[in-house]
Formats: structure tokens, sequence, C-alpha cells
């Protein structure tokens, strides 16, 4: 087995190759914690740093695409004037959700000879969509931004709510808070990660018949998107799930856990049509954190005591049963797939380690 000390991808975080980039690794024990989900804040700075990295590339690579865009070039000068003299701004900055994907689109567009928005960095440098939230609870702090009105640079499969008025955002802004406090009290490992990498977060409307849905896309690092649930428990249980795939998201931009997505497709246990090994793999990783979260209210339930509580705590100990079961299925399927890179394989293992750890009381 290799040493705790040893780098899963290539290169030491913080070195520098001879082109003078930085070289983002991620350590083993890092590695296999995040896996387990159970990376917590300080797996979010690594993967962090590595969003920054990938975000600074995509827009010198924009500027080299468009050398004569004179409104492009003014405002990656701008960018470059707060890499240098404000690193908070610029890591603001850089960090929007959308931005990602829209220096992604102006790239394709570039090289297939089309007309790109490049006016748009500008507006990245303008103030973002809202202000932040101020949540509180037993010391632990989450200051997201509820983004209803601002341009959708990203898809997240699902209609979006906004813009919302000011009782729609008083209504979301109080049932961020309940979430928040059961986070904090239930699930605290969950809440300090979340706390530390959820910026934003996007209002969906509710499926047609009326179901609460969530989302996170690919390409918006910090961007959480859910409809609102009467149930704060759900919206919690949202706010996990979709920080986990964020967090998957992010891992992938560093090490390659999978080959890319071929014709092959597998059972997916959550869902009617099979999925590709990638897809799966997030499901899987998504679920974890929704067995996970399900024991630990099944034994805040029961240590409730009280006849609703005991009830809540039946249905926790029935869905946390229920994803446990699932995701060690997906997870022996992703074992055996043969698409799993080294890496990918250890992940896997790792996280269905502990899937299987999840026999015990809750946090």
């Amino acid at each position: 087995m290799a040493g705790t000390d040893e780098v899963v991808a290539a290169g030491v975080p913080g070195a520098r190759g001879a082109d003078g980039l930085p070289r983002h690794g991620v350590d083993r024990a890092t590695f296999r914690a995040i896996a387990a989900a159970r990376g917590g804040p300080e797996a979010v700075r690594l993967l962090r740093a590595g969003q920054l990295s990938k975000r600074a590339l995509l827009l010198l690579a924009l500027r080299r695409a468009v050398p004569e865009h004179d409104g492009y070039r003014e405002a990656y000068a701008r960018v470059r004037a707060l890499q240098r003299d404000d690193r908070a701004r610029w890591e603001e900055v850089l960090l929007r959700p959308e931005l990602d994907a829209w220096a992604a689109d102006c790239l394709r567009g570039a090289a297939a000879g089309e007309g790109v928005p490049l006016g748009g960095l500008g507006g990245f440098l303008r103030p973002g969509p809202g202000p932040a939230l101020a949540l509180e609870c037993d010391g632990l702090r989450w200051a997201p931004t509820v983004d209803h009105a601002g341009p959708r640079r990203v898809d997240y499969g699902r209609p979006p709510a906004g813009p919302l008025n000011g009782v729609e955002l008083a209504l979301w802004e109080r049932r961020l808070a309940e979430a928040w406090e059961i986070l904090v009290r239930r699930h605290r490992r969950h809440a300090r990660a979340v706390a530390a990498c959820v910026t934003t977060v996007v209002p969906l409307r509710p499926a047609p018949g009326g179901e609460a849905v969530s989302a996170a896309a690919r390409r918006a690092y910090g961007a959480v998107a859910a409809s609102l649930p009467d149930d704060p428990v759900l919206l919690a249980l949202a706010l996990v799930h979709e920080f986990l795939h964020v967090q998957l998201g992010a891992l992938l931009d560093l090490v390659p856990l999978h080959s890319p997505n071929g014709p092959a497709v597998y059972h997916a246990p959550w869902r009617p049509d099979p999925r590709p090994a990638g897809a799966l793999l997030q499901g899987a990783y998504a679920h974890l954190g929704v067995a996970d979260f399900w024991r630990a209210e099944a034994a805040a339930g029961a240590a409730a005591g009280a006849d609703a509580a005991a009830g809540d705590a039946a249905r926790a100990r029935g869905e946390s049963a229920r994803w446990r079961t699932h995701t060690l299925s997906a997870g022996e399927t992703l074992l055996g797939c043969g698409e799993l890179t080294a890496a990918g394989l250890e992940f896997t293992r790792e996280l269905v380690r502990a899937v299987r750890g999840l026999d015990g009381p809750g946090e």
C-alpha cells in the first residue's frame, strides 16, 4: 500500500514545472478522505486552488485566441491587476460559478470562427448577483448568495425559479437558515465542507408533479441548484448531495478516475436508464452522502425519543438502508466495469469501504 505522503496525481501541490505554471496534486490521505466523503474544508481548499488555476488558464487561453479583441484585452488586464493587487477579489471573480462554462464556450466558439460574447468578462468584474446571506448556527457560519436574477450561463437541467420577489427571497432565506441549523447540529462534518465550498444557491422550479429537485453542473464549481421544499431536512439533504457532485467534479479536474465515456452503459439502481461509467461514479459518490445523511438523521430521531421523532427516525433508517444498498451495488458495478483508472479503482474501493462502514451510529 502506498504511503500517505504519496501524491495521487502527477506533481506536487505548490511545485512549478518548466513552463512556470503551478502543478497541483492530491496527497493520498486527502484523496482517500475525499473518496469517503470526509475531506472537509482542507480538501475543499486544495480543490479550490485547482479551480483557480484552471480558470486562470482558460482566461489566458482565450486572451491568446483573440489577441485583437480590445474589450477582452482590457477586461483581462483588469483581472491580472486584481491578481497582483487584490488577491481576495481576484479569487472571488475567478470563482464565480458560471465563469468556467462561459470561458469554455468562448474558446470553442473562437476555435470554430464563430462570434463569441467576449465582453462578458467585464460582467464578471462587476458585483455579483446579490448580497450574501449571513447564516450562523453554533459558531459555524455560511454566507451563500441566492442567485435568482442573474444571467443564466449554466444549464442545470431544470428551469430556474427566478427572478424572485421580496417575499419569495425571504422564504428562501428562512428555509436556508433552517437547513443550515439541521446541517450544523446533526451533520456538522458536512456543514463545514458545504460552508467552505458552496458560495451560490440557484433556485429552481420543482418538478411538474411538485416534487423537490436539485442539481449541480460540472462546470459550475461552488454552486448548488435546488427547488424550495416545504421540509428543511430535504433542503439540507440537497445541499449535501449536490456539494458532493461539485467536489467530485473538482477532483476530476486534477485526477482522472475513469476513461472517457464510451458506448458502454451500466445499471444505476436509482434510475430507470443505464448510465456510462462516469455518470455512475458521480451518482454513487453523491448517494454515499445521502446514505450517510439519513443515518445521522436516524440517530438524531432515536435520541429525541418523542413519538414524532421516532417516526422520523424510522423513515431515516429506511432511507439510509435503501441508499446504502443502492450505492454498494453501483460501487461493485464500477469496480468490475474495466473503465476506471488506477486512481479510480482506489477511489471507488475507498467509497465502497465508507458505505459498508455506515452500519454504525450516525454523527
